[in-house]
């Protein structure tokens, strides 16, 4: 009996308003292979366009974000999942932020007389872009628990590939990925899906032949989704799981929201800048202001000497009452 919370795939995909910006688990019902698919629409054109990317730059990191939300999902944690590039290309940083309430923000640095040097080479666009360095995942679940890492270098041609090798070498996962980013009439849009080897060794008396059969056929059909159909607006992640698996069966399961959502506030910055001593905060004031802005979402936040010294004014009486 399907309970309410999967579903049995038939001809009808879900409205146009579930397709997007989601993440849709599902589990194949021939074999041992569960996955993930990952739309992103919206939410990637409002953290894209909080900067003025260059469009390679904006896909690179279009591709980080779409990493981070369809790779979270192998973990089984409630916080943030971290997917950081630093290396010596044009891209010297690039962070993107999942965490598991479905908010994601990301950033890119690069150097812009090197991005434009490297248009004309030929080389794949990790080696272009990123150069050599290190691509880093990270686990965080708060301060009471400590943080996990996975690091490997960047040796793949894609950020994709590297994922890859991420999984294969520091998780021992057998995974596949098949991911897009592109600029559409309706902003920059994303797609993935992820397939993944259920741990444990074959279910339901299998072979290993047999669930090595059924991985392969699994892998190949993956492979011959389109462009077109990883970023079709009107193409709902249900729809797209039904073409490409229909003979097998799959089973998909509640999906949960992805949305553009930044962590930094007004508040949050007050609290770093009354840490500071008082000579320190004098050497911030240009014009009468102390003025901050976000790498994540670009926001500026802008704080008057007048007001700085009143708050260091209070947390001083409030430290020598105590």
């Amino acid at each position: 009996m399907t309970s309410e919370s999967e579903t049995t795939l038939s001809v009808h995909a879900e409205s146009r308003g579930q397709s997007d910006n989601i993440i849709l688990p599902f589990r194949l019902e021939n074999g041992d292979v569960r996955g993930r698919v990952v739309r992103m629409g919206p939410a990637l054109e409002a953290i894209l366009s909080a900067h003025d990317y260059p469009d390679a730059v904006a896909t690179l990191l279009g591709e980080a974000l779409t990493l981070a939300a369809v790779m979270a999902g192998s973990f089984k944690f409630d916080g943030r999942y971290t997917l950081q590039t630093s290396g010596d290309g044009p891209i010297t940083l690039m962070i993107a932020d999942f965490s598991t309430n479905g908010d994601m923000r990301g950033y890119a640095v690069y150097d812009t007389a090197a991005l434009a040097a490297a248009e004309d080479s030929s080389s794949a666009v990790v080696p272009r872009l990123l150069g050599n360095g290190l691509l880093a995942f990270t686990v965080d679940q708060g301060a009471d628990m400590e943080a996990y890492q996975g690091v490997v270098r960047l040796e793949g041609a894609t950020l994709t590939d590297c994922a890859h090798d991420y999984l294969r070498q520091s998780e021992q996962l057998g995974a596949a990925i098949r991911l897009d980013v592109g600029k559409t009439d309706q902003g920059w849009r994303a797609g993935a899906i992820m397939l993944e080897q259920l741990a444990g060794g074959p279910q339901d008396g299998r072979s290993d032949e047999e669930a090595e059969e059924i991985w392969h056929r699994a892998v190949t059909l993956l492979s011959s989704v389109k462009v077109s159909e990883i970023l079709d607006a009107d193409l709902s992640g249900g729809s797209l799981l039904y073409r490409l698996f229909n003979e097998d069966g799959v089973r998909v399961f509640d999906s949960s929201a992805l949305r553009a959502q930044c962590r930094c506030s007004r508040t949050r910055l007050i609290n770093v800048l009354t840490s500071f001593e008082p000579a320190e905060l004098q050497d911030m004031i240009i014009d009468g202001e102390i003025s901050s802005t976000c790498q994540f979402c670009n926001a500026t936040y802008v704080f008057s000497a007048a007001e700085m010294a009143s708050l260091r004014e209070k947390l001083d009486t409030s430290d020598n009452s105590a």
